[in-house]
């Protein structure tokens, strides 16, 4: 058996957000002892490793509550743990997408200004201070 503090240690977990898990019903509450102290068993410390690991790759609550509930059915077909999994690579791509459109433009503003001129000449502050100096959607 763990304490709280000892399943945190073990999976880079911290406490609150254990507490957070419990709260939120990824992982189940745990045992407590007479001194009314949080104790946990192997299964809790497997559960926790797979929620920060889901975590870790951007899952949402909601996606790793549906990946656990396929998880405890192992009778169940994997096409929507593959579903949710195709869902969330498509988020990080257009995060990826979103990300190199403000490096482009970012890029663009930095390459505007030498950093030698005064402030109120600052191709960076003005184009922070004028959408329109924007050169797209970003």
């Amino acid at each position: 058996m763990f304490s709280i503090g000892q399943l945190s240690k073990r999976t880079g977990v911290k406490v609150p957000t254990i507490r957070y898990y419990e709260q939120m019903g990824l992982l189940a509450a745990s045992e407590r002892t007479e001194g009314n102290q949080r104790r946990y068993g192997e299964g809790e410390l497997q559960q926790l490793g797979f929620i920060k690991h889901a975590r870790d790759l951007g899952f949402s609550i909601a996606a790793i509550r549906a990946l656990i509930e396929l998880q405890d059915h192992p009778d169940r077909t994997c096409g929507a743990a593959n579903a949710i999994a195709e869902a969330q690579l498509e988020a990080v791509r257009d995060k990826i997408a979103q990300l190199r459109k403000l490096e482009r433009e970012l890029e663009r503003i930095t390459g505007g200004c030498d950093g030698a001129g005064p402030s109120s000449d600052c191709y960076v502050l003005a184009s922070l201070a004028d959408h329109g100096f924007c050169g797209g959607a970003h």
